[in-house]
């Protein structure tokens, strides 16, 4: 790893639009000459080439890590692959540094290659999935069988069983989840938006009663050592349905939000499933993770996840609106209110 001051100094010289455009470019790449497919996402830029992906945070700060400084993107990107390869071992192939030349341009060195200086950015870099094998695609083409589904389980039970149980008291579970609901009230019924309605104050009424009222629910989960430090971002474009299946693009930048327990993360999958249409993926894979976990959740415990997990994502939509310059704008209250409904459907389990 380069010193500090070698860093910011070559790292300030180069601008993000800059390296974006270089990376753009298949000369980028060494013995790539076809056509790079560039997206941009709300924390990075990613790169394509035909059997490649290379990926390059942007230098933002969010509410768990400051990215601002090339160190702890170095760092984010060391553990972005240290984490993914637990589920998707020969996916992640490492780190690559982007550097200057002496002549001042770009070059993007091969993943592994040791930098000692002119770094200005660091790149995360992974084997390229086919896309019609991904989750998400592979249900809006209609090739999704159960036989998949539950080599999927199979996967994320034995990750599961492998994972130690983190030490967490039920106060400071429940204590999550709390200020958690207070951040999707905040958001949901925030009157800039127009998501919020009778049903949707019910709801989150309901689950805020719950878990005054029966916190057992929840805080017996952490008593009996099921938290695990796990994915903390499992959805459909995430799940490669390959044999064998591999699980991609955890969340890296915050171990709090990584300890969950297994039945939290199967139903945020399941949610996600249900939204593209496809609400019978959720239940096989709790089916099937119970019966290899040899644990049996409790139905209403089940159907607080779900709720959960469909306020925080309808929240995580709307906060897409206040961004300063939102991309796709159009997008994010209807696909807020997609989640809310979905949420009021699982509070009917709650009673």
């Amino acid at each position: 790893m380069a010193n500090d001051s070698s860093h910011n100094a070559a790292a300030n010289n180069v601008s993000l639009g800059d390296k974006v455009a270089f990376l753009s470019d298949s000369r980028a790449y060494a013995g790539f000459e076809g056509e790079v497919d560039v997206k941009e996402t709300h924390m990075a830029w990613v790169f394509l080439t035909t059997d490649r992906v290379y990926k390059l945070k942007k230098p933002v700060e969010y509410n768990h890590r400051d990215c601002h400084f090339l160190r702890d993107r170095e760092l984010l990107c060391h553990e972005e692959v240290r984490l993914n390869r637990r589920l998707a071992p020969e996916v992640y192939l490492g780190v690559a540094g982007l550097r200057l030349d002496d002549d001042g341009t770009l070059v993007l060195e091969e993943e592994g290659q040791e930098v000692d200086e002119q770094v200005v950015d660091w790149l995360v870099v992974m084997k390229r999935l086919p896309e019609h094998l991904m989750l998400d695609v592979a249900l809006t083409q209609g090739t999704v069988t159960e036989t998949r589904i539950t080599l999927v389980a199979e996967r994320l039970s034995d990750f599961y069983q492998g994972l130690e149980p983190v030490e967490m008291s039920a106060e400071t579970y429940l204590d999550q989840f709390q200020r958690e609901l207070e951040k999707n009230r905040e958001v949901i019924e925030d009157t800039r938006f127009s998501v919020a309605r009778e049903g949707v104050a019910f709801m989150l009424d309901r689950l805020d009663r719950l878990l005054e009222e029966e916190p057992e629910l929840l805080g017996s989960r952490a008593r009996q050592g099921r938290i695990v430090e796990g994915h903390g971002d499992l959805r459909p474009e995430h799940v490669c349905l390959s044999d064998p299946p591999v699980i991609i693009d955890c969340l890296e930048f915050s171990r709090p939000l990584r300890l969950v327990d297994p039945f939290d993360e199967l139903r945020f999958l399941g949610l996600e499933c249900e939204r593209l249409g496809a609400a019978w993926i959720g239940e096989c894979l709790v089916s099937e993770c119970a019966r290899r976990l040899q644990d049996r959740p409790d139905r209403r415990l089940l159907a607080f996840y779900t709720a959960y997990r469909a306020c925080l994502r309808a929240r995580l939509s709307l906060a897409h609106l206040l961004d300063p310059d939102p991309r796709t704008p159009d997008k994010w209250e209807p696909r807020a209110r997609e989640y809310l409904a979905l949420g009021l459907r699982a509070c009917r389990d709650l009673d």
